[in-house]
C-alpha cells in the first residue's frame, strides 16, 4: 500500500515547523530545558476529578515510569501512544502492507504523519480506557467524560513535545521525558521510602537493627548495580578495520557495540507488556458463555480501595507475560523485605483458567520465567525491527561505507562483499545484545531496583546516546566540514 492519500490528510494536521537555521548546542539546551518544565508542569498536574488517594499503586508507578507518565496527571497517558503508534507501523512495514523508502525525503515525511495521526488517534483511545477501565480513579462517576478529555489533550501535547524536542532539542523527547521520570522516581523512592525503612530499622532496635537498616536500602544497591553493568554493556564492541581507498595509509575501525540497538528493544517491548494489562481491563465481569474464555485471556479480581473497587489482574496469560503481581504488591521494600519477598514468589500461586472450564494454579516462579521469557523474545524480534527500520542492517551499513570510499582490508571495495562480512557480525551481536538488555531489565525489575529495573536501564540507555550526541554536536561545532561528510 502506497502513502499518497497522507498527502489529502497532512495539511489538516498540525506540525512543527523545524528551524531555519541550524541551531547550536546552547540553544539546544535551551529548548530541551524549556520543554522539559513544561513537562514536569504537567507532570505534575492532577486532572480534575481523579480521586488522588487510590493513585499510590506500585503496579501503577511501574507503568508510569515506562510511559513517562504519571497515573492521575494530565499526562497519565504518556508516551505510550508514541510507542505503540511505532510499533504498529513497523509490523505492517514488515508484513509488506506498506511500501515504502526512508531515504526518499517525501516518503519518509509521509510515513512521519502517518504515525502521528496514529499517536494521536491511540492517544484518544488509551485516554477513555485508562478511566472506563479504573486505572484511574474517578472521585465521581460523573467526572468520566472531563477526565478523559484532559487527558486525551495532555497526550496529544506528549506527542508535539517530543516532535519539537526532536527539532529543536538534544534528542528525541521520548527518550528525555524517561530520563526525567526514572531520575525523579529514583530521588523519590529513596528519600520516601527507603530512608524511612532504614530509619524505622535502627529505631527498632535489636541485634539485627543495622543489618535490617542496610537491606532497607537493597533496592537502591541493584539500582547501582543494573547502572554499573549497563555501563560496561554499552562499552563493549567489536571493532572491525576499515581502509580509506583513495588515500593510502588512512585507516580507521567501525564499531559494532555489544548493544548494537540500545535500550530501544526493552522500550517496545516494556510498552507492549505493561499496554496488554490496560487493554484487556475490559474482560473484567465478562460473564455467560464467554466467562472462561475472558478469564483464559486476563483475570480480574474486584479488590476494595479508599476510594472504591477497582478491578485487579491476578491471573491469566496477560498476567502470566506481565511484571505485575497481585495486591499487596511483593516489591521487597512493600511486603517486608526479601525473605519476604523470596518467599512470596517460592510458595504463591495464580489461577489459569482454561477455556474448558479448568483451573490451573500456576506458581509465582513459573510466572517470572514466563514474564523474562517473553520479553527477551519481545526484545529480539523489536531489535531486528529496529535495525531493518532505521537503516541499520548489514546490507545498509554496507552501502554508507561504500559511498563514504571505505574498504574493509583484504577485500575488494564491493558493497556485497563488506556486507557478507558485516552479515557475520550485526545480526549475532544484535540478538546477543537484545537477549542481554531485556535479562537485565526484567532481572532488575524482579528484584524490586528502586526506580524499577526497566527505568534504570532505560535511563543508562538514554543518558549515553545523549553523552554521545553532546560528543557529535561538539565535534561539529568545532569541524563544521564534518557534518557536511555526515550527512
Amino acid at each position: 500500500m502506497a502513502l499518497e492519500f497522507i498527502d489529502k490528510i497532512s495539511p489538516f494536521i498540525p506540525t512543527i515547523a523545524p528551524p531555519k537555521n541550524q541551531l547550536s548546542l546552547r540553544e539546544k539546551m535551551y529548548w530541551t530545558a524549556g520543554i522539559l518544565v513544561v513537562y514536569f508542569v504537567l507532570y505534575s498536574t492532577v486532572a480534575v476529578g481523579v480521586s488522588s488517594t487510590a493513585l499510590s499503586q506500585p503496579v501503577l508507578q511501574l507503568i508510569s515510569i515506562v510511559f513517562a507518565g504519571k497515573i492521575g496527571s494530565l499526562i497519565t497517558v504518556g508516551i505510550g501512544p508514541i510507542v505503540l503508534a511505532s510499533i504498529l507501523l513497523q509490523l505492517v512495514s514488515g508484513a509488506g502492507l506498506i511500501n515504502m523508502d526512508m531515504t526518499d525525503m517525501v516518503q519518509k515525511a509521509r510515513y512521519q504523519t502517518l504515525q502521528k495521526l496514529a499517536a494521536m488517534g491511540i492517544a484518544i483511545v488509551e485516554s477513555v480506557i485508562y478511566v472506563a477501565t479504573g486505572f484511574v480513579p474517578l472521585a465521581s462517576p460523573s467526572f468520566f467524560g472531563i477526565v478523559a478529555l484532559q487527558m486525551a489533550i495532555g497526550a496529544i501535547t506528549i506527542i508535539f513535545l517530543d516532535e519539537i524536542m526532536t527539532k529543536y532539542g538534544i534528542m528525541s523527547g521520548i527518550n528525555i521525558f524517561i530520563a526525567s521520570g526514572v531520575s525523579y522516581s529514583i530521588v523519590a523512592g529513596t528519600i520516601e521510602i527507603l530512608i524511612p525503612g532504614a530509619v524505622s530499622a535502627i529505631q527498632a532496635g535489636g541485634s539485627a537493627a543495622l543489618a535490617s537498616a542496610l537491606l532497607a536500602f537493597g533496592p537502591l544497591f541493584f539500582a547501582v548495580l543494573v547502572f554499573l553493568v549497563s555501563i560496561y554493556a554499552y562499552e563493549t564492541k567489536v571493532e572491525l578495520p576499515l581502509a580509506f581507498e583513495q588515500l593510502r595509509g588512512i585507516g580507521g575501525r567501525l564499531p559494532i557495540p555489544f548493544l548494537y540497538v540500545s535500550v530501544l528493544p526493552v522500550i517496545l517491548a516494556s510498552s507492549l507488556e505493561l499496554s496488554f494489562t490496560v487493554w484487556f481491563r475490559f474482560l473484567a465481569g465478562v460473564g455467560g458463555q464467554f466467562a472462561n474464555l475472558a478469564r483464559f485471556i486476563a483475570l480480574y479480581t474486584p479488590v476494595a480501595t479508599t476510594s472504591g473497587t477497582t478491578q485487579e489482574l491476578t491471573g491469566g496469560l496477560i498476567y502470566l507475560i506481565s511484571p505485575q503481581f497481585p495486591n499487596p504488591y511483593p516489591a521487597p521494600y512493600g511486603i517486608g523485605g526479601y525473605s519476604t519477598y523470596f518467599s512470596y514468589l517460592a510458595t504463591q500461586t495464580s489461577s489459569l483458567y482454561l477455556p474448558w472450564g479448568g483451573i490451573i494454579l500456576v506458581p509465582e516462579w513459573i510466572h517470572v520465567i514466563i514474564y523474562t521469557i517473553i520479553l527477551v523474545i519481545l526484545c529480539v524480534i523489536f531489535g531486528k525491527f529496529w535495525i531493518e527500520m532505521t537503516g541499520q542492517s548489514p546490507k545498509n551499513m554496507a552501502e554508507q561505507l561504500g559511498d563514504m570510499g571505505w574498504q574493509i582490508p583484504g577485500f575488494r571495495r564491493d558493497p556485497r562483499i563488506i556486507e557478507s562480512v558485516l552479515n557475520k557480525y550485526i545480526p549475532t551481536v544484535a540478538t546477543l545484545g537484545s537477549i542481554f538488555v531485556g535479562l537485565l531489565a526484567a532481572l532488575a525489575t524482579l528484584t524490586g531496583a528502586i526506580g524499577s529495573g526497566m527505568g534504570i536501564l532505560l535511563t543508562v540507555g538514554i543518558i549515553y546516546m545523549l553523552y554521545q550526541q553532546l560528543q557529535q554536536e561538539r565535534l561539529f561545532e568545532t569541524y563544521p566540514i564534518l557534518e557536511k561528510i555526515a550527512k
